[in-house]
């Protein structure tokens, strides 16, 4: 469905209930906190880890001073570190960010509390040292130094006393193409240019690295980044977050291999350094570099000859196998050292996964010498360790596959150090190719595709990948090498039930699942079925990949079995309607491991692939198309805190929280790119800054300023928010003031001004694309009347002429029937604060047909079945499903739920839901 089309098929706004009950009954602040149950989101750790997450509380219930104390199941107290992260406005905490170290297999459930913390006693503390030109880390088990400047986010990690990685630091290759008959390589290594101490323990420290990438040998500086840097106390393991920026001119700049490299110091004989990758599930590859095995097998100093006819040497090897050390070659007798001398010495090997459905291992004894396969499979972890039986490093990226095309590779690891990479993007793919899928712009009428010229550039878009850094010292069992892998790639996070998030109004109104009566079930199926076919849509239809990975398609094309991924506007689906959000609200109201992955995965692509960080462009969004910046349309409302906000909060994710704050005065972009420049062009000078329309550009705005107000507690932009209301409310028509709400705007002051004496007029796009839940939580917050009335104005007279709007500005009384509200959640708003019960049948007409869940057998998700020629691959296909339709749906459904709670009919009505008037 096409967004300009959804007006009548979709819904606006509710509240959250228990924040509104309160603020209706003027009750004062609720009563101190009790306890919060925490559970493991997909499973105990299984190995001990530091972990971070976060918790809200109920408004008043927590003092920001206020101790917490975290318990285990049987009473035992246990290691926590705790900030802020949200307030609320009386001051009191909204969010807590917390983080503790947790044993492995700990199951929990834990136990939080407002409460005297008992100290962190018994635990190992990490501390974090300064000095003018070095940061140094001491966790208990690992020293790390961290330098100011120079090329290398990290110097060195030091274990039981040796250094066993050093010189960690950011490489990338370029292929320039501006002499399009030359194809000249760079080669562009990191410079530091800050590093900050976001956290000193005791428990937790962050250190945050700034910095671009220079030519070597060259004065050229590009590519800028961010490495954050995650230690805890007691624990080896550093998590780490890599975030680039594209600054390059996508004609001539082709990447051709993006990572992260470290030198790791060899100091044993070759026959005890090891290399080893980890494949899929449990998989290893593990070898050393020269495997004690060949015509004969090494027999151990002083051991008895073997039997004739025997091989011998079988112990040895083993244990060499298993990563243990072997004696070195001048304790064997004369045979012995000779086959440690004629044995072939690998030198350098890789694992390359140019696919999410394909990798392999080669290795080569040097560089004049040719690869030679040394095994292959589907989809691996993501891991590489390099060393020796006295310290080495694995590094894992998470999502490693899904975001190829990816390469682990060991250089050198005969040398004095191994030179260990971790190419995000892989050198042994083709070079990044970032420019647009086509020269022409096909038209919004052709292709539904809105392209202007110099706007579809990739230049200031972003991408954060997630990598844990596992230094030893001596080579880690096989087994404890597989669980570093599997703890990368699902990394432990602690969660609150469902109740809990709901009970405090987390996020504003959704509803909990319910299947009470024949209604409620078949809307529960739906939203089931919902997210279970998206979640088979990404693995059939192969929707991963560097750049496209946590996104999905926009528009089905039935007649070809596929997804319109070629088709202008119709590809990509980059936030459009609110698609983010439904992912979130789903896992809120389920707690469900897959729904928070998968939205987890989404937020990383939309917050960073479909927004620009620098560059003309910078703190707006991309509107949907066959290539994530391809379209046109930039806009504040893809790039708006309220779809990161989920992820912030749960995770209390650094990198996340600074690209809401980056986008904290997007506002002031309305004077340079006007949102309707095209849709509704100027005809003339206006005595305002710029235009801006109430929905969805300032409710998106308003997000923002309200995250920052909550994060920070500046109350500039609680009084930007406040301006906003006070004109909205004054306006000829509240909310409905037109042409398509559109007004102009003085981004200074925050003041909005009627562009034409008496316009009206409504748009489509006004609450549907993140407005709506930002109004949630801005009616929570701040009781301002004006607003509040022409907000529940819109919601009940959605699709009424302007004649009766102008009398419902004196009499606030027209639409009592029900049939000018806007279908969905408009109406079941408009329900709740009025109670008419006329409003009940408009609220339940979108949990049927008219675009939503449609009444065919199974839904609008049923499957079918689809092989041979008429298909690449077999398929199960819903034919007219539609990601528009899905996530407005869906987030109708779980707020109309909601609203309505237990007025809601036993049954659906039948399909012919009333109609509207006018």
């Amino acid at each position: 469905m096409q967004r300009r089309a959804f007006l009548t098929t979709t819904a606006v706004t509710g509240l959250g209930l228990a924040a509104l009950e309160r603020a209706a009954s003027a009750q004062g602040p609720a009563e101190q906190s009790g306890p919060v149950s925490l559970h493991w989101l997909d499973g105990a750790p299984l190995t001990e880890t530091g972990v971070s997450w976060g918790v809200p509380w109920p408004r008043g219930a927590v003092r920001k001073d206020q101790g917490l104390a975290l318990t285990a199941g049987d009473g035992s107290a246990l290691p926590l570190q705790s900030w802020p992260l949200a307030y609320w406005p009386d001051g009191s905490l909204k969010w807590s960010g917390l983080a503790t170290v947790a044993a492995a297999g700990a199951a929990g459930p834990f136990r939080l509390a407002p409460g005297n913390p008992p100290g962190n006693a018994g635990h190992a503390a990490v501390t974090v040292r300064q000095s003018a030109n070095t940061i140094d880390i001491d966790t208990g088990k690992l020293q790390c130094r961290i330098a100011r400047e120079g090329t290398a986010f990290i110097d060195s990690m030091t274990m039981e006393g040796r250094v066993v990685a050093r010189q960690g630091r950011l490489v990338c290759t370029l292929e320039d193409r501006s002499n399009p008959d030359v194809v000249r390589l760079e080669h562009f290594g990191s410079t530091i240019k800050k590093v900050t101490v976001e956290q000193t323990g005791p428990l937790r420290a962050v250190i945050r690295t700034e910095g671009v990438h220079k030519a070597e040998g060259g004065s050229r500086e590009w590519l800028p980044f961010t490495v954050r840097l995650y230690f805890f106390g007691g624990q080896a393991a550093v998590r780490m977050v890599h975030s680039i920026v594209f600054d390059g001119a996508q004609e001539k700049d082709f990447i051709g291999g993006l990572g992260v490299a470290f030198a790791v110091p060899m100091r044993e004989q070759v026959h005890n350094r090891h290399v080893r990758f980890s494949g899929e599930g449990e998989g290893l590859w593990a070898e050393p570099l020269e495997p004690a095995t060949g015509a004969r097998g090494l027999m151990a100093p002083g051991a008895p000859a073997p039997a004739p006819g025997t091989f011998g040497g079988n112990d040895l090897y083993t244990r060499q196998l298993a990563g243990q050390r072997i004696p070195n070659k001048e304790e064997f007798n004369q045979q012995g050292q000779y086959l440690l001398e004629n044995w072939a010495v690998w030198d350098s090997y890789k694992l390359v996964q140019p696919t999410a459905d394909g990798f392999q291992i080669q290795k080569r004894t040097n560089p004049q010498s040719c690869w030679v396969f040394a095994g292959a499979g589907k989809r691996a972890s993501g891991l590489v360790f390099a060393g020796d039986v006295s310290g080495g490093l694995a590094v894992a990226v998470k999502n490693f596959w899904q975001s190829h095309p990816a390469s682990l590779e060991v250089r050198n690891a005969t040398g004095e150090a191994a030179d260990l990479r971790v190419w995000l993007w892989s050198p042994d793919a083709p070079a990044m190719d970032l420019r647009h899928y086509d020269t022409k712009n096909h038209g919004l009428q052709a292709s539904y595709e809105d392209v202007q010229p110099g706007f579809s550039t990739a230049n200031g878009v972003g991408r954060t990948s997630e990598l844990t850094l596992y230094p030893s010292a001596a080579v880690p069992g096989k087994e404890e090498t597989v669980k570093q892998a599997r703890l990368n790639a699902s990394p432990p996070l602690l969660v609150c039930a469902p109740e809990h998030y709901h009970a405090v109004a987390a996020f504003g109104v959704w509803s909990l699942p319910d299947r009470s009566t024949p209604l409620k079930r078949t809307v529960e199926d739906q939203l089931d079925s919902a997210l279970e076919l998206y979640k088979k849509e990404i693995e059939q239809r192969h929707w991963y990949g560097f750049w496209d990975y946590g996104d999905v398609m926009h528009a089905y094309d039935p007649a070809r079995h596929t997804w319109r991924y070629d088709i202008g506007g119709y590809a990509w689906d980059n936030t459009e309607l609110g698609t983010d959000m439904w992912l979130w609200y789903s896992f809120l109201r389920t707690g469900r491991a897959a729904n928070f992955r998968m939205a987890e995965a989404m937020t990383r692509h939309t917050s960073e692939v479909d927004t620009y960080h620098s560059g003309r462009f910078a703190g707006l969004g991309s509107r949907h198309n066959v290539r994530h910046w391809g379209c046109g349309a930039k806009e504040a409302r893809i790039s708006q805190a309220a779809f990161r906000r989920f992820h912030y909060y749960l995770t209390t994710d650094e990198r996340t929280g600074d690209l809401m704050h980056a986008v904290v005065d997007v506002d002031y972009k309305v004077t340079e790119i006007d949102p309707m420049r095209l849709a509704s062009p100027r005809t003339g000078a206006i005595p305002y800054p710029g235009r801006i329309r109430g929905g969805p550009d300032w409710l998106a705005c308003a997000g923002n300023w309200m995250t920052e107000w909550e994060r920070t507690g500046d109350t500039k932009y609680r009084d930007k928010i406040l301006t906003g209301m006070d004109c909205i409310a004054k306006m000829p028509y509240g909310f409905m003031t037109g042409p398509n709400t559109l007004y102009g705007y003085d981004p200074k002051t925050g003041m909005l001004y009627p562009l034409v004496p008496d316009g009206f007029g409504t748009y489509n796009l006004q609450v549907i694309q993140g407005g709506a839940e930002v109004a949630f939580e801005l009616n929570q917050l701040i009781d301002h009347p004006g607003w509040q009335k022409a907000f529940l104005q819109y919601c009940r007279l959605t699709g009424a002429p302007k004649n009766v709007v102008a009398r419902d500005m004196t009499t606030g009384a027209e639409g009592a029937d029900g049939s000018y509200a806007g279908a969905g959640r408009m109406a079941a708003y408009a329900f709740w604060k009025t109670r008419n019960s006329a409003f009940i049948a408009r609220a339940v007409s979108q949990l049927r047909g008219g675009g939503g869940f449609r009444s065919l057998p199974g839904g609008a998700y049923a499957t079918q079945h689809v092989e041979g020629p008429g298909v690449l691959n077999p398929i199960d296909e819903a034919p007219g499903v539609s990601t528009n339709t899905t996530a407005q749906s869906s987030l109708t459904a779980i707020q109309v739920l909601e609203l309505c709670k237990d007025q809601l009919p036993a049954e659906l009505p039948p399909p012919s839901a009333p109609g509207r008037r006018g």
